[in-house]
């Protein structure tokens, strides 16, 4: 980032959050499109963040016909057959996949065909893309393995905690000794 700051007084703190943003690419306005307008590419597409953090969502799309009359966040959903001329059109760099897991390679390989080069996708499949081509994959089934990991070992801190077996009913196999099995 370089040097900013002034010996005794410190920094501008307006201009090192602006230095900070530019830098890791938030104070350009990037134009993304949304593949996949199902539950949850209406809850992307709904979501206020990323206008603030500088990006803006130009193009929901989908394959399905009967999703081509509906409008989701003030934005007409298209043809997924548009991608390549939106993709043109609005300078795309950054793709979102909210399709089922069985499509999601093949919009990622349109993706790439068409000029993106960043691509996050929600969608259960690991995508082979060309070098060159940035994935970001969200896996939210992994995310909730960690919390309950983490869950896991604050209960199991607590002095005489029985902890669920597969079952549901209290498990006796405690790794560290201290719990008991219900009685």
């Amino acid at each position: 980032l370089g040097s900013y700051g002034t010996r005794g007084v410190g920094y501008d703190v307006e201009y090192l959050r602006y230095q900070i943003a530019r830098e890791i690419g938030v104070t350009h306005d990037w134009p993304v499109v949304i593949v996949g307008i199902g539950n949850l590419g209406h809850a992307l597409a709904n979501f206020s963040g990323f206008r603030s953090r500088g990006f803006r969502v130009v193009a929901l799309l989908d394959a399905d016909p009967g999703r081509h009359s509906e409008q989701v966040a003030g934005i007409d959903v298209r043809p997924f057959r548009d991608l390549a001329t939106i993709v043109a059109e609005q300078g795309v760099a950054i793709g979102v996949i909210s399709t089922p897991a069985h499509a999601a390679q093949d919009v990622a390989d349109a993706m790439v065909a068409a000029g993106i080069t960043s691509i996050l996708n929600f969608a259960p499949q690991v995508l082979s893309v060309p070098e060159g081509v940035d994935v970001r994959k969200v896996d939210l089934s992994i995310e909730l393995q960690i919390l309950a990991y983490h869950q896991q070992r604050k209960a199991s801190a607590v002095e005489g905690t029985v902890l669920p077996g597969p079952d549901g009913a209290g498990d006796a196999d405690d790794l560290d000794g201290r719990l008991e099995a219900p009685a």
